[in-house]
């Protein structure tokens, strides 16, 4: 605790009394030109517990070296320097927001995402994912530092974090053969430490996909991001729009019975959890080579998943099927799914730090996933280095970023065949190895 030089009152990070008092002073040298949008912003300044939950209005000409680097389902995404840099805390001597502009012990631009909306999306629904999006800034989305105006499209601008290393699914195309087990439980477990953070907040995302994992260094886990709250809705929240049943996002990372005509529930986030993770293990991204169209969703509603790799650890082949299965209420939890995948990584760690759990299932399952591949490294002739990126062909139809898909008449969810006797096999076999 420290005591503040204004009012000489206790607080830890952000006297919140004395710099909601100094925006509030502030509010009428500003407008975005939309009483909502100063809402959200005016809202967000006066409840801040600190600076990194906090948005605020910052005009366009505060931007500089504006460029387009990706494309969405429903808009852009450019990269821009910030002149001023994001507020860090009141400057009492010279009565003004202190800035921060350092980077690597030098003052600089701040790198910047500009997230600009099509001109058919609807204004609501950019006002629903700036506020859904301001409500997990620090609990797991990528940070939100404000709003702004394009002056050229007079559309309104989210201004969020730059992800220097882009998102999870062009990371892993390049960078897969590099990725450790290690650094694979590692990211795992952030990514469903993040998306359990949401669920908290009882919101679904509804399209989350590896385009939608960002981060500036991917290297370090705990900086994984999720983004593009543009489906997200709160639980509850407009059940009864019509227009709600409208299926937005990318096919194989759908739920069956989201596919089906069911409510998106948080059993549909786990298993797109579960479809990620099968990414995340194996470096390739579900069902490449064939149309996402309508034939896929009915095979996807009557069983079909990804084939998991006979090597995976059987520990990570269970998890990843109980988040895929088509009996919803079988699935696993976000809370379940983190602490198994903590456990994993706790004990799997400390095998290679210390030389401690050589015997637990994990390590013993691991190693040998190593071995295999490993050994299928030195028969193939081809490999010329690790860092080969991974190959592999994409058919035309397969599509990867967010889209309508009016998908009717197809049949209720189930399991393929087998596949509730395989994983009742696997449970059974975790539950003797606990008991051992």
């Amino acid at each position: 605790m420290a005591i503040c030089k204004e009012c000489n009152q206790e607080y830890h990070r952000w006297c919140k009394p004395c710099n909601s008092k100094h925006f509030q002073n502030d509010f009428n040298n500003w407008t975005s030109g939309n009483d909502k949008i100063d809402k959200i912003i005016q809202d967000a300044q006066l409840n801040a517990n600190g600076n990194d939950e906090l948005i605020e209005w910052i005009p366009y000409d505060r931007f500089e070296d504006v460029k387009q680097i990706g494309r969405g389902g429903f808009g852009t995404i450019h990269h821009a320097k910030w002149i001023d840099g994001r507020i860090e805390k009141w400057d009492i001597k010279n009565q003004q927001w202190k800035r921060q502009r350092y980077w690597d012990g030098e003052v600089e631009e701040i790198e910047v995402a500009l997230k600009k909306f099509d001109n058919f999306v609807n204004f609501n629904d950019v006002l629903n994912e700036m506020a859904i999006h301001l409500n997990t800034n620090g609990f797991g989305s990528i940070r939100f530092y404000g709003i702004t105006l394009d002056p050229e499209t007079h559309s309104y601008v989210m201004v969020l974090q730059h992800a220097a290393d882009g998102n999870l699914r062009e990371y892993l195309k390049i960078n897969f053969n590099n990725i450790n087990w290690e650094q694979k439980l590692d990211n795992l477990y952030h990514l469903s430490l993040k998306l359990k953070n949401i669920h908290k907040l009882d919101i679904v995302h509804q399209d989350f996909h590896p385009g939608n994992i960002l981060s500036y260094d991917f290297k370090e886990s705990s900086f994984l991001s999720i983004s593009d709250f543009g489906l997200s809705k709160l639980i509850g929240a407009n059940l009864n729009n019509p227009e709600k049943k409208n299926i937005f996002g990318v096919l194989p990372y759908i739920a069956p019975e989201v596919l089906s005509g069911e409510e998106y529930t948080k059993a549909a986030d786990v298993y797109s959890f579960g479809i990620i993770a099968y990414e995340m293990i194996t470096g390739f991204p579900p069902y490449p080579d064939i149309p996402h169209d309508k034939d896929l969703a009915m095979k996807i509603c009557n069983g079909l998943r990804p084939k998991i790799p006979f090597h995976t650890p059987k520990l990570i082949t269970r998890m990843i099927m109980r988040c895929w299965d088509a009996r919803v209420t079988n699935r696993s939890t976000l809370e379940e799914l983190n602490d198994e995948l903590l456990k994993y990584w706790y004990d799997y760690n400390n095998y290679l730090e210390y030389g401690k759990n050589k015997d637990l299932e994990i390590v013993i399952q691991i190693k040998k996933a190593e071995e295999f591949s490993a050994n299928q490294e030195s028969t193939n002739t081809t490999t010329t280095a690790t860092t080969t990126p991974l190959n592999y062909q994409t058919h035309s139809q397969a599509i990867y970023t967010s889209r309508l898909l009016n998908y009717s008449k197809l049949p209720k969810p189930k399991n393929e065949e087998n596949f509730e006797e395989e994983l009742e096999e696997l449970t059974e076999s975790m539950s003797l190895l606990i008991r051992i």
